[in-house]
């Protein structure tokens, strides 16, 4: 992944954004709107673009497209600093590949120490009944 020519891939639109602000927030397009073409990016790779699409599938347009709003600040400017922060942590987040878990079986002292415990603990509940 090309941090960089990704970022310059984007394609960001400005809009009003919603919510009480009065008169201002009629006038003034502060909300921030970006969009990123998965499928025509030149800083991905096959499989990476292959990943992407299936991780993001609910996410998608149907034309492959990744569409993010932020409109939590008043600034159009911080706005846009916000939406290009969450693109880039769901891009990193949505790459990266678990390792695969290793089966492990207990160490013998582990299990000599599990029954020890659990005959323990059958004596101190025997010893609790009644004598016959």
């Amino acid at each position: 992944m090309n941090t960089s020519t990704i970022i310059n891939e984007l394609k960001f639109k400005a809009i009003r954004s919603s919510g009480a602000g009065g008169q201002h927030v009629n006038k003034v397009s502060s909300k921030v709107e970006l969009s990123f073409d998965i499928i025509s990016s030149n800083g991905l790779t096959d499989d990476e673009k292959l990943l992407l699409n299936q991780k993001l599938s609910s996410r998608l347009t149907k034309t492959g497209v990744l569409v993010l709003q932020c409109g939590e600040s008043r600034s159009q400017y911080r706005n846009k600093e916000l939406v290009i922060k969450r693109f880039l942590d769901i891009i990193k987040t949505n790459l990266h590949i678990p390792k695969k878990r290793k089966a492990t079986k207990p160490s013998k002292a582990a299990i000599k120490r599990r029954l020890e415990n659990k005959q323990h603990n059958a004596i101190k509940k025997a010893n609790r009944k009644k004598p016959l």
